[in-house]
């Protein structure tokens, strides 16, 4: 398999992209945290970017929906984002004061799921914009990522609570310890494999949960690599962004390690997703959108 990697630069300096998610269009969309927009880009690689409402709102993950509406975190603006694939754009203000918000998924239950760093709350919205907040355990556990696990409940990452937590989508909150002292769990995401595959930022490995909460753990090898998020691939593999090692890293279900070397140097690589076609895009917070792309030759 030969692997290459494309960069393209935003059209407009200090857009500082970080999230980044497949839509339903056929482009990649994408949080620009210092822009203060939401970007497309699409297979093309030409941008268009939309505003958002709220200045220096701060915007970290996006996702889609399954309707296409793009959802985002507002960490700064303590506020959740809708926007259409047309650019129109609604906030909806979190209860909680200074929560932080920052992962977001979409649940079994068609809800929004979200993370509140700051208040250690795990937050839902519905599509009419009712929010609901569940307190963990440790409110100061930093919740993180987010996903929808292959249980049909949610789960996250408690970055400094050194555990992976599980909450149904009644509510009911299970939290699972990593072996691994002080691992600084940040991404997280359903494997191809029917369990949960997260990134340590500190301990330097690639988990992997069952929904039972059994741990394997794997150290990448480059040191301090610091990796921060995480998706499923196509073929039996998964791929996560190495903020500290530049690189981009491919995870087999079975454990093997892969890394690609970014050609722009401190490119500051965060979100990650899978796009359309089976490439793997990726936001540099160095004002670039990342394109890997797979030759199996």
């Amino acid at each position: 398999m030969r692997i290459s990697i494309r960069e393209y630069t935003m059209p407009r300096a200090e857009s500082g992209p970080y999230g980044i998610t497949a839509g339903k269009d056929g482009a990649m969309w994408f949080t620009e945290q210092k822009g203060n927009r939401i970007g497309r880009i699409d297979m093309n690689g030409e941008v268009v970017s939309f505003s958002i409402l709220t200045p220096h709102a701060g915007v970290m993950s996006i996702i889609s929906d399954q309707e296409g509406s793009l959802w985002f975190t507002e960490y700064h603006a303590n506020k959740i984002g809708r926007m259409s694939m047309d650019g129109l754009c609604i906030e909806y203000e979190l209860p909680t004061e200074n929560a932080s918000p920052f992962g977001i998924t979409e649940g079994a239950d068609g809800a929004i799921w979200f993370t509140e760093m700051s208040s250690g709350k795990i937050g839902k919205i519905s599509k009419l914009g009712e929010i609901t907040e569940f307190e963990l355990p440790n409110p100061k556990s930093f919740p993180s990522f987010i996903t929808r696990g292959p249980d049909g409940a949610l789960w996250f990452t408690l970055n400094q609570n050194n555990s992976i937590g599980r909450i149904t989508i009644s509510g009911e909150i299970q939290e699972y310890p990593i072996p691994t002292p002080n691992s600084g769990p940040v991404g997280i995401t359903s494997g191809p494999d029917g369990a949960l595959w997260f990134v340590q930022i500190l301990g330097n490995k690639i988990g992997r949960m069952t929904v039972l909460g059994e741990v394997r753990e794997f150290a990448i090898p480059t040191p301090n690599a610091r990796p921060h998020a995480i998706v499923s691939g196509t073929h039996d593999e998964l791929w996560f962004t190495e903020w500290g090692g530049n690189r981009i890293g491919r995870i087999s279900t079975q454990g093997e390690i892969s890394e690609y070397e970014i050609p722009s140097k401190n490119a500051e690589p965060h979100g990650i997703a899978l796009g359309p076609n089976g490439d793997i895009w990726f936001a540099e917070e160095c004002n670039q959108v990342g394109r890997l792309q797979m030759n199996h030759e």
